[in-house]
Parts: C-alpha cells; structure tokens; sequence
C-alpha cells in the first residue's frame, strides 16, 4: 500500500502515514500554465513539497516524488513501475478532485482508496448532523449531491464548534462570559504606534532552485517573484506559529481590521498560508492562543478573534463549499457581469486603498481580511464585477488560496452571488474606509463627497449598487436602514449619482481611475 498525498497535505502526522511507509508525491507543471499562479505561491508549493519529501525520507518512508507536466503523466510512470498498486489518499477539499484522481489511477489499471481528511477540525459528518443535511447522498468522492440549498449561518456553527470541542469554554458557557469580541476588534491605531517585526524566512538553497525554476517556466505570471518570506517547513511554520502568539497575538484583537498606509501585515499571523498547505493542523494552532489567554500574556478578544478565524471562519468556508458545490462556483444572483478593471493587474490608480491592496498582492502574493473583502472585493461588488471573474483574481494571487477556500469567500460573502452563507452584500461607502483606515487623508479623492469631480467613487457606486439592485436587496432582515436612506434621495440626486456612477465605471475600464 502507498499513501498517495497531495501538495495541500504535507504533514507528517496524518491518519494514512501511521500505516505505511511508501509515500507518493507529484510535482505536476502544466495546472500552472492554464491557471497563470502567481510566482510565489507557485514557489511556495513547490519548495514546500520537496522539502516535506526530503522529511519523510529523513523518518525512514521510502518516497516516491515524480516531476512531470500532468498527473497523468506521472502515473503512467508510477504504474509502469508498480502494475494494479493499491493506492490510499486524504480526501481534497476541493470539488471534483478526488473523482478526478479517483478515475486517473482506474484508468492505469490501479485502485484508489479515499479516507478522511484530517486536516480539519471538524468532519463533514459533523457538519452535515449540526446542519440537519442529509450526508447519505455522498458517493466514493465524499462531495454531496448538487441539489442542496440549504443556507448556514457562521455564528451559530462557531458556537456549536466551541461547545463541541471546549475550546474557549467555561463548562456550558463561553470564557468571559461572550460568545465574540467583534466590538472591541475595530479600533484604528494611534499615529505613534509601530507593529511588530514581521518575521521572514529566507529561502534556503533548495526554495532558490524552486524559485529559478518558476521564475524560467513561468516568468511571465503576474506578480512579484522576489522578497519570498513564506514557511515552506513544518520547523518554520512552528517558528511562525510561535512568533505571531509570543509577539503578534496581544495587540492582533485591537487592530484586526485595521489597514495603515505602507503597512501590510500589521498584527496578522500570516499562518494560513502554512495551513492552507497542511504544514500546520488547526488545533496545533488554536492551542498555543488559548494558553497565553489562560497565562495572561494575551487579552481575551485578540484570542477569541483568531479563534474565530480558524475554528469558525475557516472550518465553516470548507463545510458550506463542500454543500453548495458546483453552483457556488457560478452563483451570480444579483445578475452582475463587469469585468475587472485594470487596476487589479497593475495598481494604477489614484485610489489610495486599492492602490496598496493590489500592490500587497502583487508584491507578496497576500493582502489581510479586511484588505480583502472591504476593499477589493467591495469596490468590485459595486463595480458590478462577474463574481466568477473575481473569484478567479484571487485564486491565482494569493499565496494561502485554494479553490475550496476563495470561492465561498469571494463568490458567497465578497460578491453576494448567493445568499448560501450571508444575508447581505458587504457593501460599503468611503466612511468604512476612512473609518478604518488613514488611507483617506492623503487621497487625492475626497470621502466626504459621492458626486462631483473628484467624489471618492466608493461613494456614488455605492449608491448606485442599492439602487441598480433593490429588488433582490430591499427587504432583506439586515438592509433596513441603508434603504431608509436611499429613499430620502430625490430623482436630481439620483440622476447626478448615476451619472458619476457611468463616469467611474468608464474611467476603471479604460484604466483611468
């Protein structure tokens, strides 16, 4: 029997390592070429699965790692070598992979057996039982069937998530006596304050190779090659790991949705990325958190928030993609078909906010939460930009991204193509972002303005997207009071703010923003 893992999956204690000591690894080239990855998440991959191979070998597992341009191609010489093997994989979060593999080993006259991703907190079983979906319409590929429009709620699952596994918990009730510290989370901090060291990995010799190698293959892939910082080792993801809780966590509460000019990690723990590729389970990294609340050394509402993140936020992305696959990938309720503007590819525009958030991504392939959805994906929300199209930007810019985890974020929250996990759009005017940030000052547009030459276009897209889509959205239990204030706006008005509406969107498509 050997364990066949996937690049996602690189831990060295997961379920099917402790039965056997061959191990399959492939390194696969083309996937990148039809999805133009940026540089260093392809680096980051790469280096990551060679040096878990030099890992195992190290413990004694007799390793077997292909370079090849398909995974079919690489199978052909696995099965060349080992004719009808019994193959035993980790099931992949995202959809159709495990058929796809599944038919790939048939097809070269092996088998392949799917058990359970460890890598997650929680299971589908537990999900589907808490979620009162039936989980018995699962075939070999563990996915459910397509039909599902059941709709989840977060908060209650992070609950159920705590109360399950004790986490944060004082008996039957929450420590500190809330479930969430989401009000003591949004402060802007004070001109005088710095932010912690960022901590930074420097590639060794072997992510150099991997570096030259992606920079000769796939040189012309948007975003930067250099300044990789990322952990591509367990030993290093630990390191990252311990830095964010001995010096990040403390003031991570206060300031986690904060953005500062020239700032792009602030108190964040830069973790998922390290998760994300399996180098980090979610409870080796909630448990560390916990302690330094119980020790005094963090104050409750950093560590329930990054609790939150990982149990309930992360655990919850995985479980709702699982249930409303394919057509999650594709939901477009609110009809919108704009493409991009060239401001997401080349940062060129006077828009302070979005300028520094792609120039995140570019630059390091990461930008943080709030970076994400109320600036990115908000401004393209009220852009009217195709959620697919979006969705498809952030898969390929963002070194912690993978297909189970963007699309629920992007299309489901970011975009509202569906209300599968959110009741409202997250839509927002330049007052969110001036409220949480110090963008706004030295902006040459101005916040306090939606029409006019030189209005923040935040504002009058803003407007614009209530009213271009009031139907879906009016009446909904959370958009009460945004339409109390649509409706005291008379016809002059909006006539002036859909012309600055037209105006901005033609400025954004011709890259004149």
């Amino acid at each position: 029997m050997t364990v066949w893992l996937l690049g996602d999956q690189l831990h060295p204690g997961v379920t099917p390592l402790q039965s056997t000591d061959h191990v399959l690894l492939v390194e696969a080239y083309q996937f990148a070429e039809r999805r133009r990855y940026h540089p260093q998440k392809l680096t980051l991959v790469f280096s990551a699965m060679r040096h878990f191979r030099d890992d195992l070998c190290d413990r004694g597992y007799d390793v077997t790692y292909l370079r090849a341009e398909t995974f079919g191609d690489a199978l052909d010489r696995y099965f060349e070598a080992n004719p009808a093997d019994d193959l035993v994989a980790m099931r992949s979060p995202s959809h159709g992979a495990d058929e796809w593999r599944q038919r790939l080993v048939r097809e070269r006259g092996g088998t392949l057996t799917l058990v359970e991703n460890d890598l997650f907190l929680t299971s589908p079983a537990a999900f589907d039982a808490w979620a009162g979906v039936d989980g018995s319409d699962e075939g070999d590929s563990g996915e459910p069937d397509a039909d599902d429009e059941t709709t989840f709620r977060q908060e209650d699952w992070y609950r159920h998530v705590r109360r399950e596994t004790g986490i944060l918990m004082a008996g039957a009730e929450p420590v500190g006596g809330a479930w969430n510290y989401d009000e003591e989370n949004r402060e802007t901090p004070p001109p005088e304050w710095s932010p912690p060291e960022v901590p930074r990995f420097e590639p060794d010799e072997k992510t150099r190779e991997v570096q030259a190698f992606v920079a000769d293959r796939y040189g012309d892939h948007w975003g930067d090659p250099n300044g990789f910082r990322w952990p591509v080792t367990r030993e290093a993801a630990l390191q990252a790991l311990d830095h964010f809780v001995s010096v990040r966590l403390p003031e991570f509460g206060a300031y986690q949705d904060a953005m500062r000019g020239g700032e792009w990690a602030l108190c964040h723990s830069l973790l998922s990325a390290a998760m994300n590729l399996g180098l980090l389970r979610p409870r080796e990294v909630v448990d560390p958190a916990v302690e330094a609340y119980e020790s005094g050394d963090a104050p409750l509402n950093s560590v329930e928030g990054f609790v939150r993140q990982v149990i309930g936020w992360r655990e919850f992305m995985r479980h709702v993609y699982r249930r409303s696959m394919p057509e999650l990938a594709s939901a477009n309720q609110l009809g919108q078909t704009a493409s991009l503007p060239p401001l997401y590819w080349d940062g060129e525009t006077e828009m302070r906010c979005l300028s520094e958030a792609v120039e995140h991504v570019h630059d390091r392939g990461y930008a943080h939460h709030i970076e994400r959805l109320m600036v990115l994906s908000n401004f393209a929300l009220i852009y009217g930009v195709d959620p697919a199209e979006l969705n498809e930007w952030f898969h390929l810019g963002f070194v912690d991204a993978y297909h189970w985890v963007t699309t629920p974020n992007v299309v489901g929250m970011g975009s509202f193509g569906t209300d599968v996990l959110s009741s409202k759009p997250y839509a927002a005017s330049a007052n969110y972002i001036d409220k949480m940030s110090d963008y706004c000052a030295d902006c040459p547009y101005a916040k306090s303005k939606t029409t006019g030459e030189n209005a923040c276009p935040f504002n009058a897209l803003y407007w614009d997207f209530l009213k271009r889509n009031e139907e879906t959205l009016r009446g909904t239990g959370r958009m009460g009071l945004m339409y109390a204030h649509v409706d005291r706006k008379d016809d002059a008005e909006w006539r002036a703010i859909r012309e600055r509406a037209d105006d901005l969107r033609s400025a954004a498509a011709e890259g004149e923003l």
